[in-house]
């Protein structure tokens, strides 16, 4: 198991989150306020808007989408 330290600032690119939901069915829906929002069989998962995604945030969001 890794360690995450919060300090190091350990994250994802947002680009690569979003292909990784892709693959699992999500697809892009609309522009939110500070979030893109996707959907997936009438769900729908607001991403942040950001160049990078805490690894934390990112590791959430791909168990919410199915993403064991």
């Amino acid at each position: 198991m890794r360690i995450i330290d919060y300090r190091k600032g350990d994250s994802m690119k947002y680009r690569e989150l979003v292909k990784k939901l892709n693959e699992l069915g999500w697809y892009y829906k609309k522009p939110g306020g500070r979030h893109d929002i996707f959907t997936k069989d009438g769900k729908i998962m607001p991403i942040p808007r950001h160049k990078e995604i805490n690894e934390i945030t990112a590791k959430e969001i791909l168990k919410k989408a199915g993403l064991k």
